[in-house]
C-alpha cells in the first residue's frame, strides 16, 4: 500500500538539532586566524561627509585594517537594483541603490562610513571610537508629505525631487461608479514603520583559499544563490569559485533576502585582501539602524457603494516611504496596491501611489510585504461603510465576495511578479461562515449587551484577506537514492524555521514510498545546489516543493526501469513499496532501494545507450502565475477604557493554503504570523524625530508582544487546491501577519462602539488608544470628560 505523508502531521525532523544545540548558525563559525569586523555608522540622518580620519584607529594594538570608501577603489559602486519596476504605462522611477561605504554624503542614521578589522571584536569596537569624521549636518527629510513639498531638502539631489516613483493602475471607471453611488466613504489611513526583530541578527563570515582559488561565505541570507552570483561578479570570480552557505537562520521575515547589504560585500572582500578569515555579527542596536525596515504609508481612500452595501468602486492614493534608497524597487507598494482588492468584487478601481525618499533606514519586505497595508485600508472602509449603512460587518462582507464560479479571475493591473494580478482559485464564503461559527459570533452579539451592563467592553472583529503566494521565477531540486538506502534531497533556497526539511522530506517520501525518516534534506548551500532564487513571498513550499515532487517522480521512473532490467520483468510488473522493489506476485524476486542504487552505479561494464547511471534526477518548477491563498481572521478583545489596555480573549484563523503538506507546520506558521501581526497592531512602532533620529532603538523601548500577550490561535483549514502546481499547494508564511491589524482595529472599535471611537492608524499603542478614547464624542466616564475639557 502506498505511503501517505503529504497531509500528515509528521514531526519536524530539524528540531532535534535545534533543541540539542547541534544546529550551525553563522556566529558558530570559528576558523583558525579569524579576524573580526566592526562598522562605524553615521549618527546623522543627513549630512555631508567632509572627511574621515582613521589614523588613530590604525595605531591601536590589534587593529589589522581600517577601510573607508576611498580604500575600496573600483570595488566601490552602488549596489544592484534587486527588483526593477514593473512595465506599467507612464511609470516614473528613480533608481538609487545603497553603496558599500558612504562617500560625500550620509543619508540615514546607521549608514556605514568605515570598516575596522581587528584580532577580536572587542578591539574592533574600541577602534571605532578612534575614528574622527567631519560631518556637515543637513536638514533631515522625515515626513512623507513634507518631503514632496517645494523647498524640501533633497535626499538625492540629482533627481531634483524626493519622489522615488509614481505608479497609476486602474480597471473600470471609478468616476462613473462614484456618480452612481448611494454612499461614498472617505478616510485618511496611516500605517507606520516597524522592525522585523528576528531572534538572530545578521552575520557574515568568509574565508579565501588562495591555493584552491575558492571563496566560502557563511551568510544569514534567505537567498544564497543570488548572493553567490553577485559576489562572483563583483570579485571577478567564476560562480563555481564562490560557495555561499546559509546555515540555520534564526528568523528571516524578509530583510535577510536583501542583496546586497554592505557587510555582505565587504567581509568577503576583506577576507580575500587580508588572506585571513573575517567575521561580522550584527548587534541588536545595529539591527535597528542597519537592517531594513517596513511599513510607512499614508492613504487617502474612498469607497463607493449602493444602498445594499455592494461595492461599486474604490479610489486610493497613497504615499510610500522607501527610506534613503530603493534597491527593492516597488515590491511593497505594488503589493499594497494589488492586495487592497482582497477577496471582493470591485467593478471599478483607481490606485495611485508615490514612493518617497526619506532620511530613514531602507524599506524592504517584512512579513506581509505591504499586503497588510492594502488589507487594512479595504477592511476599514468596509467597517465604516457597514456602520454608515446600519449593516452588520459580517454581512457586508458576505455581499461583496467574489463567487467561486468567477475563478480564475484575471485583473487588469500588474502584480509584483510583473504578470497580471490573477486569482487562480478560491472559495471565500465557507471560510467566513466557519470563522463566524468558531468565534461564536451571534452569541457574542447577545453577550455583549450583558457584559456592557456589567461595565465590561468586549468587541469582536472579523476580516478577510488575500495572500498572493508561490510566485516565480523558479526553483529546482535534486533527489538521489544512496546505496545506503537513504534518499538525499538538495534544493537551493535557504530556510529560516518554516519546516522545509520536513515538508520536502514528506513530498519525496510519498513519491518514492520510503520512510520519511530516511529522507535527508539539504538547503541553502550553493555547492550542493546552484540554481534558484530564494525564500520569500510565501513561495518555498509551493515552488521548491513542486520541484522536489517533480525530481522524485523522475527518480521513481528510473527506479522502476532499473528494477525491471535487474529483476528481469516488465516495468508494469514492478511494485515499489516500503523502500523495496519487487516483481508483483513473486516476493522473493525483490531488492532494497539501496541494493538497486548499487546496481545503478556499476564498477564494470557499460552504461547502455539511453540510460544514465545512478538513481538520481534534477527538476525545476517555474509557475506562470502565483497561487492565491486566502482566509478569515476573527478576534475577541476586551478593552479597559481607563488604561486603554487591550486583552485578546480569543483568536480564530481559517486559512486556505490549498492542499496541506503538514497541518502542524501550517499551524506553526500561522501562530507565528499572528504574533507578528499583533505586534504590528498594538506594540511595535519605530519612532523617528524631526531630525531622523530613531527614538526607540532597543528592546527597552521598542515593544514586542510576549507570550503573555499572544493568545493560542484556534485554527481551521480550508483546502481549495491550486491548479498552478501538481500538488495543489498555496503559501502560508505571511498569512498570520497580514490581516491582524485590521482585525484588531475592528474588534477594539467594536468594544468601544458606544464611545464613537474610530481607528484609522496602525500600529496603535495604549497611549494612542487612550488619546482616542479621551477625544471620543461619546466618552461617558467623568474623568475622561474632565480630560477632554
Amino acid at each position: 500500500m502506498t505511503r501517505r505523508y503529504v497531509g500528515e502531521r509528521v514531526r519536524r525532523n530539524e528540531d532535534h538539532r535545534l533543541l540539542t544545540g547541534h544546529a550551525l548558525f553563522v556566529d558558530d563559525v570559528q576558523l583558525p586566524g579569524m579576524l573580526h569586523a566592526a562598522f562605524l555608522r553615521s549618527d546623522h540622518a543627513h549630512a555631508l561627509l567632509r572627511g574621515v580620519d582613521v589614523s588613530a584607529a590604525l595605531e591601536r594594538p590589534g587593529v589589522v585594517a581600517v577601510y573607508t570608501a576611498e580604500d575600496l577603489g573600483d570595488y566601490w559602486c552602488p549596489g544592484p537594483l534587486l527588483v526593477p519596476p514593473p512595465p506599467v504605462e507612464g511609470i516614473v522611477f528613480h533608481e538609487a541603490t545603497q553603496v558599500p561605504l558612504a562617500k560625500d554624503k550620509v543619508r540615514h542614521v546607521g549608514e556605514p562610513v568605515a570598516m575596522v578589522v581587528a584580532e577580536n571584536r572587542y578591539v574592533a569596537e574600541d577602534a571605532l571610537a578612534d575614528i574622527v569624521v567631519d560631518y556637515e549636518p543637513l536638514d533631515a527629510v522625515v515626513d512623507l508629505e513634507a518631503a514632496l513639498a517645494e523647498g524640501s531638502a533633497l535626499v538625492h539631489e540629482r533627481f531634483g525631487t524626493n519622489m522615488a516613483a509614481r505608479v497609476v493602475q486602474r480597471h473600470g471607471d471609478y468616476r462613473r461608479a462614484r456618480d452612481a453611488a448611494d454612499v461614498v466613504i472617505a478616510r485618511r489611513f496611516l500605517y507606520d514603520r516597524g522592525a522585523a526583530a528576528a531572534m538572530e541578527n545578521r552575520a557574515v563570515a568568509a574565508v579565501w583559499d588562495p591555493l584552491g582559488v575558492d571563496l566560502t561565505v557563511w551568510d544569514t541570507t534567505q537567498a544564497p544563490i543570488p548572493i553567490r552570483n553577485g559576489l562572483a561578479r563583483m570579485l571577478g570570480l567564476l560562480e563555481s569559485q564562490v560557495r555561499v552557505v546559509a546555515p540555520f537562520v534564526g528568523g528571516g521575515f524578509g530583510p535577510k533576502i536583501m542583496m546586497f547589504y554592505p557587510e555582505e560585500l565587504l567581509v568577503p572582500w576583506a577576507a580575500m585582501r587580508l588572506g585571513r578569515p573575517v567575521k561580522w555579527t550584527e548587534d541588536r542596536q545595529e539591527n535597528f539602524f542597519a537592517t531594513t525596515q517596513e511599513r510607512g504609508q499614508v492613504h487617502e481612500a474612498e469607497m463607493a457603494l449602493d444602498r445594499d452595501g455592494r461595492i461599486l468602486g474604490i479610489h486610493d492614493t497613497f504615499l510610500h516611504d522607501c527610506g534613503a534608497y530603493d534597491p527593492y524597487g516597488l515590491t511593497i507598494p505594488i503589493n499594497s496596491q494589488c492586495t487592497l482588492l482582497g477577496p471582493y468584487d470591485v467593478p471599478a478601481y483607481h490606485s495611485e501611489f508615490r514612493a518617497v525618499f526619506t532620511n530613514k533606514t531602507i524599506v524592504t519586505p517584512v512579513r506581509g510585504a505591504g499586503r497588510q497595508h492594502g488589507v487594512f485600508v479595504m477592511e476599514r472602509l468596509l467597517d465604516i461603510a457597514a456602520r454608515e449603512l446600519g449593516m452588520d460587518p459580517v454581512e457586508i462582507r458576505r455581499r461583496n465576495y467574489l463567487g467561486a464560479e468567477l475563478f480564475p479571475k484575471n485583473f487588469d493591473i500588474l502584480y509584483q511578479d510583473f504578470a497580471p494580478l490573477y486569482y487562480d482559485s478560491g472559495n471565500y464564503l465557507p471560510a467566513l461562515e466557519t470563522a463566524v461559527r468558531m468565534i461564536g459570533y451571534d452569541q457574542l452579539r447577545e453577550e455583549q449587551l450583558r457584559l456592557r451592563a456589567e461595565g465590561r467592553r468586549v468587541g469582536v472583529g472579523v476580516v478577510s484577506y488575500i495572500e498572493g503566494t508561490g510566485i516565480g521565477p523558479y526553483e529546482g531540486a535534486r533527489v538521489t537514492v544512496d546505496p545506503s538506502g537513504r534518499v538525499r534531497v538538495a534544493t537551493g533556497l535557504g530556510t529560516q524555521g518554516q519546516g522545509h526539511y520536513t515538508a520536502f522530506a514528506q513530498i519525496v517520501a510519498e513519491a518514492l514510498d520510503v520512510d520519511v525518516e530516511r529522507v535527508h534534506v539539504v538547503t541553502g548551500d550553493t555547492r550542493e545546489f546552484g540554481w534558484g532564487t530564494g525564500t520569500f513571498a510565501s513561495r518555498g513550499a509551493v515552488v521548491a516543493g513542486s520541484a522536489c515532487h517533480a525530481a522524485a517522480v523522475k527518480v521513481r521512473e528510473k527506479i522502476l526501469a532499473m528494477a525491471a532490467r535487474v529483476l528481469g520483468a516488465a516495468e508494469e510488473q514492478i511494485d515499489l513499496a516500503d523502500g523495496r522493489v519487487a516483481v508483483r506476485g513473486v516476493p522473493e524476486r525483490s531488492l532494497s532501494l539501496g541494493e538497486l542504487a548499487s546496481h545503478a552505479n556499476p564498477l564494470r561494464g557499460a552504461v547502455k545507450p539511453g540510460t544514465e547511471p545512478g538513481l538520481e534526477a534534477t527538476a525545476y518548477f517555474g509557475p506562470d502565475h502565483g497561487s492565491t491563498a486566502s482566509g478569515v481572521h476573527a478576534m475577541v478583545v476586551e478593552v479597559d477604557p481607563e488604561t486603554a489596555m487591550v486583552e485578546i480573549l480569543r483568536y480564530v484563523v481559517v486559512h486556505d493554503c490549498g492542499r496541506l503538506i503538514n497541518p502542524q507546520l501550517v499551524e506553526g506558521q500561522v501562530q507565528g504570523g499572528v504574533a507578528h501581526g499583533i505586534g504590528n497592531a498594538f506594540y511595535e512602532k519605530l519612532v523617528y524625530d524631526e531630525q531622523g533620529q530613531l527614538q526607540n532603538a532597543s528592546f527597552m523601548d521598542y515593544l514586542l508582544p510576549t507570550a503573555m500577550d499572544v493568545p493560542r490561535v484556534e485554527m481551521a483549514h480550508m483546502e481549495t487546491p491550486a491548479p498552478m502546481n501538481p500538488l495543489g499547494l498555496k503559501g502560508v508564511g505571511e498569512a498570520g501577519a497580514i490581516p491582524a491589524g485590521a482585525a484588531f482595529a475592528q474588534a477594539v472599535e467594536d468594544a468601544l462602539s458606544d464611545l464613537g471611537v474610530e481607528i484609522t492608524e496602525i500600529p496603535l499603542s495604549p497611549d494612542q488608544l487612550w488619546q482616542l478614547i479621551r477625544a471620543a464624542p461619546g466618552a461617558p466616564l467623568p474623568h475622561l470628560q474632565e480630560a477632554r475639557r
